[in-house]
């Protein structure tokens, strides 16, 4: 695709958003937020390191599963909100939490789920409506340059001048660390300022790589605790990195009603592993969702998991759409309603508590996430 193709089209869905009704049922503000905080910070022993990355995730949710899900206690939460630590020494710690500010999310009704079978491998729905980033130019703009690549195989996304957010599923296999976690890297795209190689050899990559350490990764319990039964539910991570990338980043925020996103669409760019060396947009609608997870058929092939999901949201306060990230690219399952089974991609949505607890990992103070 060439330059002016897609910058149409980005023109064009940027000039759809601005089109929408931005009245009171459109409108998105802040809300308040539960209070997310760490009690108990206690040594494991160090992780072995001996999972296999996997760059796609199929789980399986039985009733006794589907019903917890659906029915959390307060002990529940504190349970899967608490968070193991490993850092860049092999050091692994074990922090519990205490929340308050939840009523309303233990006592909301909560949306009913069937179990998940097994599906076959395929991530495209009807005709491929996935984009390829080319040229040197587009990659390394906004909102695409905030993506990255993790060393394990899969994608993350930008999210603070150091953090980045992906799939819990690119580290840790529920049961331990994979073996590529150990020593993880993040890989930035950035121009090759070395394009003019001798005659008679290949031209060389417009874009290479940069790889950069991470010196901390944070995950939630409710994705290892969950070691028997995989859900996707706290399928997200944060890595920490040594050193600032001086690079523009997206913003989190709460996932709000679809009804108050631009369109009820989802974007989101990995690095998909059937083209490799390509950065690949997509964007579809939203399907359907739960308390946790967000139902779609937006193209995606392994590689594309930890990609961070975003939506256009209005902002009252300062009159205008702007991208928010609403959630994360985890997978692909078949769900069964009613007997009658239905074939989604899925990511993990932010919810009040998840962004509670990213916001305490990037800002180290819980007081500064009170408000979304």
């Amino acid at each position: 695709m060439g330059r002016l193709q897609m910058l149409l089209i980005i023109l064009h869905f940027a000039n759809q958003s601005r089109a929408l009704n931005t009245g009171p049922n459109t409108s998105w503000g802040g809300q308040t937020m539960p209070v997310f905080r760490p009690q108990e910070t206690v040594t494991l022993v160090k992780p072995r390191f001996s999972a296999e990355a996997r760059q796609e995730l199929i789980t399986h949710c039985n009733a006794r599963c589907l019903w917890r899900e659906t029915h959390p206690t307060l002990e529940d939460l504190k349970e899967d909100l608490a968070y193991e630590t490993v850092y860049l020494n092999g050091t692994r710690t074990l922090t519990r939490v205490d929340i308050s500010g939840v009523d309303s999310l233990l006592s909301q009704p909560q949306a009913p789920r069937r179990a998940a079978r097994r599906r076959r491998k395929r991530q495209i729905f009807g005709m491929d409506g996935r984009f390829d980033i080319r040229g040197k130019h587009f990659p390394l703009s906004f909102p695409f340059s905030t993506t990255v690549k993790i060393s394990t195989g899969c994608t993350g996304i930008l999210v603070s001048d150091r953090h980045v957010l992906t799939a819990a599923h690119c580290i840790h296999d529920g049961k331990d660390y994979v073996k590529g976690a150990k020593k993880l890297k993040v890989g930035f795209l950035t121009e090759n300022l070395k394009m003019h190689p001798p005659k008679r050899t290949k031209p060389s990559p417009k874009l290479l790589i940069r790889w950069s350490r991470v010196k901390r990764t944070q995950v939630p319990r409710g994705w290892i605790r969950s070691q028997n039964e995989l859900s996707m539910d706290y399928d997200y991570a944060l890595l920490e990195l040594k050193r600032p990338h001086g690079k523009a980043y997206m913003e989190l925020t709460v996932m709000p009603p679809p009804a108050q996103v631009a369109g009820n669409r989802i974007h989101f760019t990995g690095f998909d592993s059937d083209r490799p060396g390509q950065l690949v947009y997509r964007f579809c609608p939203i399907i359907n969702e739960t308390p946790h997870l967000i139902y779609q058929h937006c193209d995606a092939q392994p590689g594309s998991s930890g990609s961070g999901v975003y939506a256009k949201l209005w902002l009252p306060d300062k009159h205008h759409w702007e991208r928010k990230i609403v959630g994360i690219f985890s997978g692909h399952q078949w769900v069964d309603l009613n007997g009658v089974q239905q074939d989604y991609n899925v990511a993990v949505r932010i919810t009040p508590l998840k962004y509670a607890q990213i916001c305490y990992w990037i800002r180290g103070n819980y007081r500064d996430c009170h408000s979304n």
